[in-house]
């Protein structure tokens, strides 16, 4: 029998395939970054193609670099950056233009439109999700209607339309499937069916026939095509997000985890039962086993947390490479009453302001560039806090410790703010590539490589643990600048 399992992590900005014995523990891995294009500002999209040839990169070495074979691997499970949007031609294989990518803000113009019959929670009944320029639903939309010959191939069936797992699988396999935790978020998907809703698509103006078939997240699909790991099962998928949550094992409700990546994302199981959000949260499926009704989770999205970090490596060259910002932000004690408010995509959970801008409040001459980076920093943990604050609310059960993951928990700084302006401990787990873990676990269990989810539970255990060591009055008078600051950025576009 194979003793290893495959994950492939297609992310905002790199993609990663990485090899998983059966104790959890990387046994290859390899990883490439791919153009981040900037056409206008706020729009952003990616190359389907370089992805893919990024993706086909990245497989064969980590198995030419580790000495595997593909009969070494039991499965690959894939998960994947969600809500990126690609089209391509059945025919051709050929994407009409580049991936609308998640944080793509070109559609905010539709939002006014949909919103006057209904408002901006006018589909969350059925969705769990409101207006927003995040979601695929407006994507398709606006390339149909703005891509020459897009609607023409789509209404006599030559159209493909997917989110990045989507446009993999069917590079793989030739299938053109997805699973229903990225089927969710699409804004096209009946939570309590999770089959593509007729009313949903009309009201879109999306024909169903551009659409994959939805699928469980745990199953075999079909074997790969790819030379490097030809014959092994594809057999599970997950959005990314999802697969953090598997990967660290929260398979109970009311268990919760937060990932650091470009964005933040805290997630927290609500078992079988669709609790829809009064404050500012989205409803999502959270996975599905074969043979097993749907789990469901809260989720609270925060557009720009490690993207801010690069912004400040990428646009203004105040670091070399992301991981310098530790070092610079520990210049100063504290952020010398320095704010910075990343709406560079609008704001996410919990206020839904598409129109709302980036903005750095409290500059004096003081300042200078170790404020600013601590200030990035901070951005994520005040971002987090807002969200676990809705999150208490909306679930009614309090968050006493907050599991975290994704690139930035490395970032020691980092944690120790998060718990101390929390308030509540912060644990790192002993991995912290949470989100291939995922895929690989639903992978290996859709194959028998892994038991049960008790398997599972037994393999996740503790790095590091942090403690708040701030004062309450300090703490609170920080979060209320950051408040303040919030604020500043609202209705910074015009409606």
């Amino acid at each position: 029998m194979p003793e290893f399992i495959g994950a492939l992590d297609q992310g905002t900005t790199s993609t990663r395939f990485l090899v998983f014995d059966r104790a959890g523990r990387i046994v290859a891995s390899a990883q490439k970054e791919h153009q981040q294009i900037y056409p206008e500002p706020g729009w952003v999209e990616h190359d389907p193609e370089e992805i893919w040839l990024r993706t086909r990169e990245v497989i064969a070495e980590a198995m030419a670099g580790s000495g595997l074979g593909h009969s070494d691997l039991a499965a690959i499970g894939i998960t994947n950056q969600r809500e990126t949007t690609v089209l391509w031609n059945r025919k051709t294989g050929r994407p009409v233009m580049n991936a609308l990518v998640w944080q793509d803000t070109r559609v905010a113009d539709y939002i006014h439109e949909f919103a006057r019959e209904g408002g901006p929670d006018r589909f969350r009944a059925k969705t769990g999700l409101p207006l927003a320029t995040y979601f695929s639903a407006l994507k398709v939309r606006w390339v149909l209607d703005n891509v020459a010959g897009a609607r023409e191939q789509a209404e006599a069936g030559d159209l493909m339309f997917g989110t990045i797992d989507t446009f993999l699988v069917w590079k793989l396999t030739g299938l053109h499937i997805t699973d229903c935790t990225n089927a969710s978020r699409t804004q096209l998907m009946d939570l309590k069916t999770l089959d593509w809703d007729a009313e949903l698509l009309e009201a879109f103006g999306i024909p169903r026939a551009i659409l994959p078939e939805i699928r469980s997240s745990c199953e075999v699909y079909a074997e790969t095509q790819l030379d490097a790991v030809r014959g092994v099962p594809v057999a599970g998928i997950l959005g990314d997000q999802q697969a953090a949550l598997v990967g660290q094992t929260c398979f109970r409700a009311g268990e919760a985890k937060n990932t650091y990546g470009t964005g933040c994302f805290l997630l927290m199981n609500t078992g079988t039962e669709i609790v829809q959000s009064r404050h500012g949260l989205l409803t999502t499926v959270a996975f599905q086993f074969q043979g097993h009704p749907a789990q469901y989770a809260l989720e609270g999205s925060v557009a720009i947390t490690g993207a801010l970090v690069q912004w400040l490596r990428d646009n203004l060259g105040l670091i070399g490479k992301s991981a310098d910002i530790e070092a610079l932000a520990r210049g100063v004690e504290d952020n010398g009453g320095v704010y910075f408010v990343p709406a560079f995509s609008g704001l996410y959970a919990p206020y839904w302001k598409h129109n709302a801008r980036g903005v750095i409040a409290g500059l004096t001459r003081y300042s200078n560039k170790s404020h600013i980076a601590r200030a990035v920093l901070e951005a994520a943990a005040f971002q987090t806090r807002e969200v676990v604050e809705a999150m208490e609310q909306d679930s009614g059960v309090p968050l006493s410790v907050l599991r975290t993951d994704g690139g930035m928990v490395e970032n020691e700084l980092l944690m120790q703010f998060q718990a101390d302006i929390l308030g509540r401990t912060v644990v790192r787990p002993a991995v912290k590539e949470t989100t291939a873990l995922g895929a690989a676990y639903v992978a290996g269990l859709a194959t028998g490589f892994y038991a049960n989810l008790d398997d599972l539970r037994a393999q996740w255990s503790v790095d590091r643990t942090w403690e708040p060591r701030m004062d309450v009055a300090r703490r609170e008078k920080m979060f209320g600048f950051w408040k303040k600051a919030v604020t500043r950025s609202f209705d910074w576009e015009e409606e």
